[in-house]
């Protein structure tokens, strides 16, 4: 491993933040607080409003001569700025078009979108110095390889990449995050992230739209005594930030109507994990999971929530009073770093504002979604090979792997060392295997939506009874997943999505539908390079 790392503040400020603690984690540990700010500006649950991220509009809208299909063509521009996060203070952050989350993107299934990433940051770090390329994924997209947001094909400050998204899979939550080779936690935490809505008639015509289909982006921060982010990655183990953020903003409150809402919920934090509640005792009902809607939903009293999951979850307020409030609750999981109010999420007050209720979502939950899902109908039966990995450390170099490989052994082999190479539309069982000791791993697998089909030989949570694309390995936790590779020929990464480990170094690659010496039209290092934005 050639990149050395240090605990830094990330944009600014005097000092190391930190838990005080290294090498975590190694069992549950709760502290008071992690960040320097002074009581008085140290901010406190629910005292923000909610605000929704802006949605994006395109540049223009054409048609494809080659399909007839339409279009969207949309610019965002990486770029360093300050944000309001902290009552007084201002914050320094990284952001898509200089906001953090970024802009949401929101289309149509069949809508095809070119987006032009322009990387206007500066051309280093401003305290540890490292380069600021970036490579952008669409995560949940079954991307070409050249625009999937491959770690080491980067773009350089000044430069811009055009991305081409096909968007022909079903409606879905995804995301899009900076995947910059060994430097993503850091990227992502400084903000760069944000939504991507795909939209088709049967999402549209079961579940609530609008004001009513609501982002909640969730990560945690630390902060310096100046309110600059803090960055303490605990020996790479991980980082837990004191502070809980929803859409950039710190313990938020929401009006709500007394109706059903949809809410968006993805957990952008680079390493914490939450397991979500309500106050009130009652249901989340889970209606999609990272690659579109479930068969039929799942009512849960909580749910398990890793790093880069997206969970649909419906909530229903037409039983509360106006002027109650609700609080969305965090219980936490084993081997997160736990703070004074990390226990609590947002807050929605109810008001008395009047409910249209020509609108037959607002209180209506589907029997069920989506029963044919390609995915979630396949069966075991259909698998023509099983394959088993193991996510774990070494502890003499400090550095995460999956089997004994890392993402530093691809660079070293010119990019042609695969963990696995499949046939185009192979049915396989994936096993992965944890046993890294106090650590949970959410584990990526790019191209593919998959199957979850047990858990230590046991059945799938309720919650993940739909398409993942990011699945949740426990301590001690054996997954079984079954998955489809295509529609793509080419080379794909997995990784852990605890940052900090993808970093040092826990990622690899599959390859697709070819040979290592096959000539590769789609090769992510060369097919489509970034062109200077002069």
């Amino acid at each position: 491993m050639t990149v050395s790392r240090r605990n830094v503040l990330l944009l600014g400020g005097l000092g190391v933040v930190g838990a005080g603690v290294v090498s975590l984690p190694h069992g549950e540990v709760e502290a008071k607080s992690a960040s320097r700010l002074s009581g008085a500006e140290m901010p406190k649950p629910f005292q923000s409003a909610f605000v929704m991220p802006p949605v994006l509009a395109p540049d223009k809208v054409e048609v494809d001569p080659a399909d007839g299909k339409p279009v969207n063509y949309y610019t965002v521009t990486e770029k360093a700025a300050m944000a309001s996060i902290l009552p007084r203070l201002q914050t320094p952050i990284l952001g898509y078009n200089g906001i953090f989350p970024g802009p949401t993107i929101s289309l149509d299934q069949g809508t095809k979108a070119v987006v032009r990433v322009r990387n206007r940051l500066p051309a280093t770090h401003p305290n540890d110095g490292h380069v600021l390329s970036t490579s952008t994924h669409l995560h949940g997209s079954a991307s070409l390889p050249q625009f999937d947001g491959y770690a080491s094909d980067v773009t350089q400050t000044g430069f811009f990449k055009d991305y081409h998204y096909p968007n022909f899979q079903p409606a879905r939550t995804l995301w899009y995050h900076d995947h910059g080779v060994h430097f993503t936690a850091q990227n992502a935490y400084s903000g760069l992230a944000a939504q991507y809505h795909l939209h088709d008639p049967l999402e549209r015509q079961l579940l609530p739209q609008g004001a009513f289909d609501v982002p909640l982006i969730i990560s945690d921060a630390m902060f310096a005594a100046n309110g600059a982010l803090g960055y303490d990655d605990n020996t790479h183990s991980g980082l837990w930030g004191d502070v809980i953020l929803v859409n950039g903003k710190p313990w938020p409150v929401m009006k709500v109507q007394k109706r059903i809402y949809r809410f968006r919920v993805l957990n952008c934090s680079i390493s914490r994990s939450v397991r979500l509640t309500l106050s009130t005792g009652d249901p989340l009902i889970i209606v999609g999971t990272d690659g579109g809607l479930v068969p039929t939903p799942q009512k849960v009293a909580n749910y398990r929530h890793a790093g880069a999951e997206r969970y649909e979850v419906l909530i229903d307020f037409r039983k509360y009073k106006a002027g109650q409030r609700i609080e969305l609750r965090n219980l936490s999981n084993p081997n997160n770093v736990d703070y004074d109010f990390t226990s609590k999420v947002m807050a929605f007050d109810v008001t008395d504002e009047p409910v249209n209720t020509g609108d037959p979502t607002w209180n209506t939950v589907p029997t069920q979604l989506a029963p044919t899902n390609e995915v979630m109908t396949m069966t075991e039966k259909q698998a023509t090979k099983v394959r088993k990995f193991r996510v774990k450390r070494n502890d003499v170099t400090n550095i995460w792997t999956i089997d004994d490989d890392s993402w530093q052994d691809v660079i070293a082999s010119g990019y042609k060392k695969v963990a696995a190479e499949v046939d185009l539309d192979a049915v396989e069982v994936w096993e992965i295997e944890n046993r890294s000791g106090g650590w949970f791993h959410p584990v990526h697998i790019h191209l593919v939506d998959f199957k979850v089909l047990s858990r230590n030989g046991r059945a799938p949570f309720p919650h993940e009874l739909g398409p993942k694309d990011v699945v949740y390995v426990g301590e001690g936790e054996t997954v079984r997943l079954l998955m489809k590779f295509g529609p793509h020929r080419g080379r794909y990464m997995v990784h852990c999505h605890n940052l900090p480990h993808e970093d040092h170094d826990m990622m690899v690659q599959f390859r697709v539908g070819l040979k290592e010496d096959d000539s590769d039209p789609n090769d992510p290092m060369t097919a489509a390079l970034p062109q200077w934005d002069g």
